[in-house]
């Protein structure tokens, strides 16, 4: 039996393109040609070809084709391997599945965080950018934790629409009233998540690389009133913190 290039394509569930690429690698011998100038298959070629494929199907790349297949002691390290890739597409699949179904199910804006899909919906744009640029800086640890600040922030209804709403021109008793009410979350989120303080051993990236992006990112993403009172619930919440400590003996207030 002997089959034209287009056939062996059909019998083996190929491309025409396909063999010829196998053809320029070197995988699969050219065949005789027919009187006619035509290429003519046999059955070691539809073999190789399908072995070809198999080996593809299980996430063999086309340069180690050859290794592979010569059943080298190489084979075991190789398989073990391409294992570790597949279980590794395979999370990151089911995570991909999983985000899919929370955004269908909350509503969720579909450039949601990964993991902030629950509470995507009470984030305001500037909030969800910056969870995205985190995820860059800080361990999966933070995150876990960030989220978990962002869903008590949602349930309790915290200043956040106020403060995603503020105008630039904000004036001064505004911007204080609205740092007053940020402060005490501030400092729940201090004590209850002690590297906030000290975020060294959580980063991913370098502090010069993180300090730089947060601060460029913050500048973009929020006008000069919103961070203005920022920093004020920040300074609020150093201060209340320093007051809930207990004064050592001999130290004076």
């Amino acid at each position: 039996m002997a089959w034209s290039t287009r056939e062996l394509a059909d019998m083996a569930g190929a491309t025409v393109n396909t063999i010829r690429h196998y053809h320029r690698l070197g995988l699969l011998g050219e065949p005789e040609r027919r009187y006619n100038g035509y290429k003519q298959y046999g059955v070691p070629h539809l073999v190789r070809l399908l072995c070809i494929r198999r080996l593809v199907e299980l996430g063999v790349p086309l340069s180690q084709i050859d290794e592979v297949g010569a059943g080298n002691e190489r084979l075991p390290d190789v398989l073990r391997e391409l294992d570790g890739k597949h279980a590794a597409s395979i999370e990151r699949l089911q995570q991909a599945q999983a985000g899919i179904a929370e955004i269908l199910n909350t509503g969720a804006p579909v450039d949601a965080p990964a993991g902030f899909e629950s509470v995507a919906s009470h984030l305001s744009e500037a909030e969800r950018s910056m969870l995205h640029i985190w995820s860059q800086l800080y361990d999966d640890q933070a995150i876990a934790d960030l989220r978990r600040m962002a869903e008590v922030d949602a349930e309790a209804g915290a200043a956040g629409d106020e403060i995603n709403a503020l105008p630039a021109d904000a004036d001064e008793a505004t911007r204080q009233r609205l740092a007053e009410r940020l402060a005490p979350t501030l400092v729940r989120n201090l004590i209850d998540y002690p590297w906030l303080s000290d975020a060294r051993a959580r980063l991913t990236k370098g502090e010069h690389v993180t300090r730089g992006t947060f601060i460029e990112a913050m500048a973009e993403l929020y006008n000069p009133a919103q961070l203005d009172v920022f920093t004020r619930a920040g300074a609020l919440a150093r201060q209340q913190l320093r007051s809930r400590r207990p004064v050592t003996a001999g130290a004076h207030p």
